[in-house]
């Protein structure tokens, strides 16, 4: 964009990774000896948290085996971590990598890196928040395919592909795109994967219909208690082309069975139920036994890649914050999306294929609980968002639709917001998102507060503004500009974000699915864990 009311920057769109999706990040331990601090490590595995379980492990571990154990994981620099509150409130990106390089033990099930499989992908990604003063924690996920504007350096796409150009870039898209303060970083592959289980002897899921996944192997023909080694455990969770044989078809051809409609989404719900059963069975397995424990560990240290700022001393930090935490009440959730009916997204002229969109304003409200803030506070810092006057915005009409940055313009004029220019940029798609910009991190709460009065695809992100304004936002092809407070109150039957009147309101798309919700209850397809004499568990 420039300030004489030109277009918001144009990226070249890079060609998106491709590799089959990687596993959720687990993590293990080593050996705890005092019953306090086993009790603690137990905790944290029944509410899937592995990867402060493995940490406590590790702090509460002899000093020599401590000195050992930390030359075995590898640190990497990531420059634009933010600093730690003296709250202590942590959030820990934890990434599942699909590296086939990276691999000491090269399997051709996952491909082969000599063959090419070379693609680097966070196709698991979730966010790890601990709050030391409440005693609380919580897990998000964010879904792989979610498309956001700074996946990458050169610009929008997948959230999954920023990975390839390195950790930082990853921690930047969920800062600048989600608005999510990061602190530390982990990393695992499928190796520590299947090393976690393996060192376990297995566990077991219960698998209430057939299923089967062409791409990550998983093949189960009958119903049932099923014990699985690390290597099927790694087909289960990486499932995302999952077909089922109901209760009603007698075919056991698999291109008969119904296809599981919500794909990755599906995934990650799996994945969460996954790591409950893994929290169970470390507890059964016992911790504090000095072979599991050295089993586990040597299995994930090699492969676990954190950031350099994870020190010991952060990691004993974790040890106090997470005693005496209700498992019970440590929520899991999805980031809502909007998935697209059609397979095919078309951004400036390229095809990325199957995508999700981000939901306004479903998906600040989930994030606004998952840090803990209230719906109206900046999810960087947590204070107040400024006041609509104190907001210079600029309007640029991406879609072509005649006066639609003029109505919009309007419209958050009428919420009290500076408008101070109006243009045109050229139309990224047939169906596109509403692009919130700012141009530094001092406008991110700015920028937060436009987006807090849109609904629809509205999506925020890092790039130049124009005419100097603040905040530009970019129409796109399905949303609207909420009415002012007056005007809801007035107005029988409506309520407090309600959109505008048609007229400063793109229309609605049809290719596009109501929003996902933030939790979502297992499928009758999903497996799950077992009861003790083998049948179907919670």
């Amino acid at each position: 964009m420039t300030k004489s009311g030109g277009t918001p920057p144009l990226h070249s769109p890079p060609v998106p990774e491709s590799t089959p999706p990687a596993p959720p990040p687990v993590y293990g331990r080593a050996d705890i000896r005092k019953k306090t601090r086993s009790r603690t490590t137990r905790r944290l595995f029944r509410v899937g948290l592995v990867v402060a379980a493995l940490i406590v492990v590790i702090a509460g571990s002899g000093i020599g085996y401590v000195e050992y154990i930390s030359h075995k994981i590898h640190r990497v620099v990531v420059g634009n971590l933010v600093a730690q509150p003296p709250s202590g409130v942590e959030n820990l990106v934890l990434v599942g990598s699909t590296s086939r390089c990276a691999l000491k033990h090269q399997n051709k099930a996952f491909g082969l890196c000599s063959e090419g499989v070379t693609g680097i992908n966070s196709d698991v990604v979730m966010i790890l928040h601990v709050d030391p003063t409440k005693h609380t924690a919580s897990i998000l996920s964010i879904p792989r395919d979610l498309f956001v504007p700074n996946a990458r350096a050169t610009g929008a796409n997948k959230i999954d592909a920023a990975l390839v150009e390195g950790p930082e870039q990853l921690v930047s898209a969920i800062e600048e795109d989600f608005g999510i303060p990061i602190h530390h970083y982990v990393e695992l592959n499928f190796d520590s994967f299947q090393g976690v289980v393996n060192a376990l002897g297995g566990i077991k899921m219960y698998f209430p219909e057939p299923v089967f996944d062409a791409y990550s192997g998983l093949n189960v023909p009958t119903a049932g208690c099923r014990q699985l080694n690390g290597f099927q455990a790694l087909e289960v969770v990486r499932a995302r082309h999952l077909v089922y044989k109901g209760p009603n078809v007698k075919s056991n051809n698999h291109a008969d069975w119904t296809p599981d409609p919500q794909s990755d989404l599906s995934r990650i719900r799996r994945d969460h139920e996954f790591l409950r059963v893994l929290a169970s069975a470390v507890d059964k397995r016992g911790l504090g036994n000095p072979i599991t424990d050295h089993d586990l560990l040597t299995a994930v240290a090699p492969q676990l890649q954190v950031d350099s700022a994870l020190s010991l001393s952060s990691m004993f930090g974790l040890v106090t914050t997470f005693h005496g935490i209700d498992v019970q009440k440590t929520p899991q959730q999805t980031l809502p999306v909007i998935v697209l009916s059609s397979l095919n997204y078309l951004y400036h002229g390229y095809d990325y294929g199957n995508v999700e969109l981000t939901s306004q304003p479903d998906d600040f409200q989930a994030i606004s609980r998952f840090l803990g803030i209230g719906s109206d506070a900046d999810t960087m810092t947590g204070k107040p968002l400024p006041a609509p006057g104190s907001v210079t915005v600029s309007v640029l009409n991406g879609t072509g639709l005649t006066g639609q940055a003029g109505h919009t313009a309007s419209a958050l004029g009428a919420l009290g917001f500076n408008v101070v220019g109006q243009g045109d940029s050229p139309a990224s798609g047939s169906l596109s998102e509403t692009y919130v910009y700012y141009s530094s991190p001092s406008h991110l709460a700015a920028a937060e507060k436009v987006l807090h009065s849109l609904t629809g695809t509205a999506t925020l992100g890092k790039a130049p503004t124009s005419f100097g304004a603040d905040v530009t936002v970019v129409t796109g092809s399905n949303f609207s500009v909420n009415a002012p407070a007056q005007a809801k109150s007035s107005t029988s039957g409506t309520s407090k974000g309600t959109p505008s009147s048609p007229s400063t309101s793109a229309p609605t798309v049809s290719t596009l699915q109501a929003p996902t919700a933030p939790t979502q209850a297992l499928a009758p397809f999903d497996p799950r864990s077992c009861t003790a004499s083998g049948g179907e568990g919670p």
